[in-house]
């Protein structure tokens, strides 16, 4: 299996002799074009001259990929992808991020306490629900487009993005001007069409694990969305379901360092979910820090026993103030252990 890079002149006549090559040489070629690149993505297993490719006009540079999700692997791009936000913040492995709100956009005097609250924090992106997915019909179920357009209006105010979570592709466009960043929730992780879609807009993609998948079917799911053309992928651990039911997920910080071995994508972490108990959620934070992630997401709430949704698991202002303290000190201590460690 094998990458193909080509050039930004790649002109028709040169794209179409690289095609011809590929087949004859046995491989399956798909062309992916996105944001930043244009790529041909070749299934196959027959032996071939990497030098004899490499050498036709029109092409940058060739990979060799053995794993099966390709384009998101860390086997053809070593360095790691850098996702700007409108030029003044960007997610990175360089730049800790934290993104933190409520569960569920409740009204307009929550938001604004809350943006007040991150902004004095020094928090850049707030999540909040307004397409809630419940486990039951009778729950609240969001705000909808409204309660997003206030959350926006709040968020712009104070120079703060927003992330918020899309169920189904109608709602891609409907969302698309007053969100910063798509959020996929756990029970979206294997939602093709979805990722499809998401696929094609040119906003990053934070997309969670699946409540019951395989490192590799996340993977795979960020696969779907850069092979539709979007490259502003990030990929968040939020808990598994296991045999286990003193709290509400087993969170997998192996899966932390793993992703970031394998895949060249940001990773992120989710205490809140990972955990479900509010008692053990600045712990899990912590220890996703050390574990490697490259930001967090947490759910925090001005009176969480007043939560309409997932009160169990978020913080209260105060212990949301702490957290954020005792957090920038671990960043802080994880680089110079890993100055310690490169000496």
């Amino acid at each position: 299996m094998m990458i193909i890079q080509t050039t930004k002149d790649c002109s028709a006549n040169n794209k179409n002799r690289i095609l011809e090559e590929v087949k004859t040489l046995g491989y399956a070629p798909a062309t992916v074009k996105t944001q930043y690149g244009a790529y041909i993505v070749c299934v196959g297993s027959a032996p071939f001259d990497i030098r004899h490719i490499g050498n036709l006009p029109g092409i940058r540079d060739v990979h060799v990929v053995k794993d099966s999700s390709k384009l998101v692997s860390r086997q053809w791009k070593v360095e790691t992808t850098r996702i700007p936000l409108n030029g003044d913040l960007a997610i990175s492995r360089n730049d800790f991020t934290m993104i933190m709100g409520p569960c569920s956009v409740e009204n307009e005097e929550q938001v604004a306490e809350m943006v007040k609250f991150l902004k004095a924090e020094g928090v850049r992106v707030m999540r909040g629900g307004v397409f809630k997915p419940r486990s039951s019909p009778y729950s609240f179920r969001g705000l909808g487009i409204e309660g997003l357009k206030m959350l926006y209006r709040h968020c712009r105010e104070n120079g703060i993005y927003v992330i918020s979570e899309v169920m189904q592709v109608s709602q891609v466009d409907v969302m698309h001007d007053f969100v910063d960043i798509f959020q996929v929730g756990t029970r979206n992780a294997q939602n093709y069409n979805l990722l499809d879609e998401l696929g094609r807009v040119d906003k990053p993609v934070l997309l969670k694990r699946g409540m019951s998948s395989t490192l590799e079917e996340l993977l795979a799911s960020a696969e779907y969305v850069f092979s539709n053309g979007n490259e502003k992928i990030i990929l968040c651990e939020r808990g598994i379901r296991t045999f286990e039911n003193a709290y509400r997920n087993t969170m997998d910080l192996n899966a932390i360092p793993y992703l970031k071995e394998k895949s060249h994508l940001p990773v992120f972490s989710d205490p809140s979910h990972g955990v479900g108990l509010r008692s053990y959620v600045e712990a899990m934070a912590l220890a996703s820090v050390m574990a490697g992630a490259d930001g967090l997401l947490m759910e925090i709430h001005q009176v969480p026993e007043r939560a309409i949704s997932d009160g169990q698991q978020s913080l209260s202002f105060a212990e949301a103030r702490r957290c954020i303290m005792k957090v920038n000190e671990t960043v802080q201590l994880r680089k110079k252990l890993v100055l310690i460690d490169e000496v």
